[in-house]
């Protein structure tokens, strides 16, 4: 009889992502374990539990799911996972804590693919501004974006100490590049993207960081992307379903485009499944096991572009 597989959901906050619940059963697993408040220090018993429990035929449907808010936990997470295996009761590992690995994904390769088909330049060739850019997406993005190359700014609205401070430590975790900066007013915000290839917007649903009269500033803008699917849109101009529409607010010579929320959330969706999937080894060539974070979800997102 075939084992079913399992899902093992570590989740250090006080509830599971139904979001993240459903994609996993529609991924393919026939049970899923919820975790709940799961402390670092009692990770590694968890894991082992999960391993040493199953035989070899198990432990190819065995898989743990790391989802939370905290981005830098998450990845810690993921790597005391990976350390608490024991060879041949090793099991996959995906962290995607807030989702927030595979929209930042998802987010810059559809940029990425916008200002190549259309301007013919790499992320490596761009200056990247990131406004909410100090929330798990911000700054997911902004490690992807600056990992491929483009110089890259998380920009906070409230004090450039908090966009400095995550900066700083992500480029010692992941070692990117990131800056930070501040923009607390329309005409900080104005200065920032004046030289601006690509403007990505993370912020909260439902607050235009970005007006009309502000993306006139914009004098290099290429390609901007806004997650924001609730009205007002974080950036004016872009609307859900853009993928590479003319952005009609920003009046320059490099004929700017948008990438939408639902055109970002379609990849998303598509790579979250794509990722989950991977994990059930029954179904992959390799019967190694595969330990997933937000690099993999970009190399994913660009294939299936």
């Amino acid at each position: 009889m075939e084992k079913r597989s399992i899902l093992h959901m570590f989740d250090p906050t006080p509830q599971n992502s139904p979001f993240d619940v459903n994609m996993a059963l529609d991924a393919g697993f026939d049970m899923l374990m919820p975790y709940n408040n799961v402390k670092l220090d009692g990770l590694q018993r968890l894991v082992q539990d999960a391993i040493f429990s199953r035989s070899p035929s198990g432990i190819r449907r065995t898989a743990i799911f790391i989802g939370g808010r905290d981005l830098g936990l998450a990845m810690s997470m993921l790597s005391t996972s990976k350390q608490a295996m024991f060879p041949p009761f090793e099991i996959s590992v995906f962290a995607d804590p807030s989702g927030a690995f595979t929209t930042a994904a998802a987010l810059v390769a559809c940029v990425e693919k916008q200002m190549k088909e259309k301007h013919d330049k790499d992320l490596e060739s761009c200056k990247t501004l990131i406004f909410g850019g100090t929330g798990p997406v911000g700054i997911a993005s902004g490690i992807i974006a600056s990992l491929a190359g483009s110089e890259t700014t998380l920009v906070d609205h409230l004090a450039e100490d908090t966009a400095v401070d995550a900066a700083n430590e992500y480029n010692r975790l992941c070692k990117s590049s990131l800056k930070g900066a501040v923009a607390s007013s329309d005409q900080e915000k104005m200065d920032l993207i004046s030289d601006a290839d690509i403007i990505l917007c993370t912020a909260k649903a439902g607050i235009q960081v970005l007006s009309e009269n502000v993306l006139e500033a914009a004098k290099q803008l290429k390609v901007a992307g806004d997650i924001n699917a609730v009205s007002p849109a974080g950036i004016a101009g872009i609307k859900a379903k853009d993928m590479g529409e003319p952005l009609i607010h920003a009046t320059v010579s490099d004929n700017p485009l948008g990438v939408g929320p639902l055109a970002v959330g379609n990849i998303k969706y598509k790579l979250q499944s794509e990722l989950l999937k991977s994990m059930l080894r029954n179904d992959r060539k390799t019967d190694k096991p595969v330990y997933l974070d937000f690099r993999d979800a970009f190399t994913v997102a660009r294939e299936i572009l």
